[in-house]
């Protein structure tokens, strides 16, 4: 199996993402996660470019790696400033980490029109760069910067920039489709030519603004390309990078490649969800291995085939890569399916239980009510686990009151108060909140925290109202879906009214408890929520 490095850059080009802002601490962390599950180089930021990334340099003598190699950025010297002169090559310098990696420009249009240099001038700030840099015991990776475009635009001078940065002692060549415009065919043509010109040092960089990026890599690494640049869950400036949690799955699993160590493959999705959470950007149900929907089934034929024989709709086993299958509850998704998925919750339990059946009745009647379980797995279990007497609950809501207030600054807060039972013992408590469902989740984890330590943990991360009879306008029926985070795993409960305040306080409540029971029951939350 050919080895083929994974150059991660989530903390570099990922910060670039739009709403994406690491602090040191983040970042640090995300340096952890990486290295666990065995990537090669981790692009950890631009020493020279902002104070944040220079404190991470100065604090990484606090990680304790056992796999990544740390990899500074940071940009060609500018035109007419000597390459000693210039400060964010000194940055790099004394960044303090073997690996650095110089991005440059190989198109002759962008050295004439955005550097404002000729060509020749260009080339020499490569060779002036990476010769420095060399010179003081740093391996270099040349990322050389629009390369495709440049490439296509005047192949000649674009190779010139390879050869320069070769010649100057750089150790890798990693060609870059910076804007994202190119397509598999030319992707893998090109890196061809380049792989034959200088082999065993090309890699690829690449941009999602067609949609190819995963596709554009595949073709370079089927090229010879051994070496792949990305994010690690895809996001990025613009439409974002290649998404290394698809591309090591796609080619570790599907095409006799070797990415990670093999024993990293089922932290993956874990590791997704964590660099997610930190990066507090939603990671995207549909993502392909990784997502909470990527082995999930409604339609009744589908849910039928999977249950014969798993391979009839699954490429590959969920488990493979950390994952879990869901059979989603639906209105399309068929009376066996349900019933299939009480059984599987509650093992030993017959089909042709009068308990089953009540319960199929129940979870009917709610459905009939506004409530809707498709997504709100966390809410379904409880309702089952209800039902059946296998639930005993952890509190008791005994009231609450919101207070909401307009100051002078236009600023639109809210009160809370909640008042529970534990057992025979009560906890009052009032938290504040950018609005009324903000306040209640703080006020009511802050009093069951109490009791209940690991709580502290648990944050609300999406929060949405559908508005079910809209004819009724503001009287109408409203359900409420919250998604809770733990940092580890994700859940989903469900609530619905007349009134969005108990509709909300109804899932606040059953995302608690969902949390609690398995954290009773040892099971990580894992009974449907991946």
């Amino acid at each position: 199996m050919k080895k083929i490095e994974i150059f991660d850059s989530t903390l570099r080009d990922g910060a670039q993402s739009e709403n994406v802002s690491y602090s040191v601490e983040d970042k640090l962390n995300i340096v952890r996660a990486l290295d666990a599950i065995g990537i090669d180089y981790i692009e950890a930021g631009n020493p020279y470019s902002n104070p944040k990334d220079a404190e991470f340099f100065r604090r990484k003598g606090e990680l304790s790696l056992t796999r990544s190699r740390l990899v500074a950025f940071g940009s060609t010297r500018r035109r007419g400033i000597p390459v000693a002169e210039d400060k964010n090559c000194q940055a790099m310098l004394e960044a303090g980490v073997e690996w650095v990696a110089v991005f440059g420009k190989s198109s002759e249009w962008q050295a004439r029109e955005v550097l404002g240099t000729t060509p020749e001038e260009n080339l020499e700030m490569i060779a002036d760069t990476v010769a420095y840099l060399a010179r003081f015991g740093k391996r270099v990776i040349f990322d050389a910067e629009h390369f495709f475009d440049g490439y296509k635009q005047n192949p000649y001078y674009a190779v010139q920039t390879l050869q320069t940065a070769k010649d100057a002692g750089a150790r890798k060549l990693v060609l870059c489709d910076t804007n994202g415009g190119c397509f598999p065919d030319e992707i893998g043509r090109i890196t061809g030519d380049m792989v034959r010109k200088f082999p065993g040092m090309i890699g690829v960089h690449c941009h999602d603004d067609t949609g190819c990026a995963v596709a554009n890599t595949i073709a370079a690494v089927q090229a010879g390309a051994d070496q792949i640049q990305g994010t690690y869950i895809g996001f990025g400036e613009r439409c974002g990078n290649t998404n290394l949690s698809t591309m090591i799955a796609d080619l570790q699993i599907k095409m006799d490649y070797t990415c990670i160590p093999e024993d990293r493959l089922p932290q993956m999705t874990k590791t997704a969800r964590f660099i997610s959470e930190v990066s507090n950007m939603r990671l995207p149900h549909s993502m392909p291995y990784v997502g909470k929907a990527a082995f999930a089934h409604k339609g009744g034929m589908h849910v039928d085939g999977v249950k014969k024989n798993t391979a009839a709709f699954e490429h590959i086993n969920p488990e493979m890569v950390g994952n879990r299958r869901q059979i989603l509850l639906s209105e399309v998704s068929g009376r066996t399916a349900l019933m299939t998925k009480i059984v599987d919750l509650v093992p030993g339990l017959s089909k042709d239980s009068p308990a089953l059946v009540r319960l199929v009745d129940r979870l009917k009647k709610l459905e009939f009510e506004g409530y809707q379980f498709e997504a709100a797995t966390a809410s379904f279990e409880l309702v089952v686990l209800k039902e059946l007497g296998r639930f005993t609950p952890f509190f008791q809501l005994e009231l609450f009151r919101i207070i909401g207030e307009q100051d002078s600054a236009d600023r639109h807060m809210a009160s809370a108060l909640v008042k529970l039972r534990v057992d025979d013992q009560f906890e009052i408590t009032a938290d504040e909140g950018d609005g009324p469902v903000h306040a209640l989740d703080r006020a009511l984890r802050k009093a069951l925290e109490v009791f209940y330590p690991s709580l502290g943990g648990v944050r609300l991360i999406d929060y949405k109202v559908r508005v079910m009879e809209a004819g009724r306008a503001t009287a109408s029926l409203v359900r409420v879906l919250i998604e809770s985070s733990d940092g580890e795993t994700s859940w989903t409960t469900v609530g619905v009214s007349t009134d969005i305040i108990n509709a909300s306080i109804r899932a606040l409540v059953d995302s608690m408890e969902y949390k609690l029971y398995h954290d009773r029951t040892g099971n990580g939350n894992k009974s449907f929520q991946p």
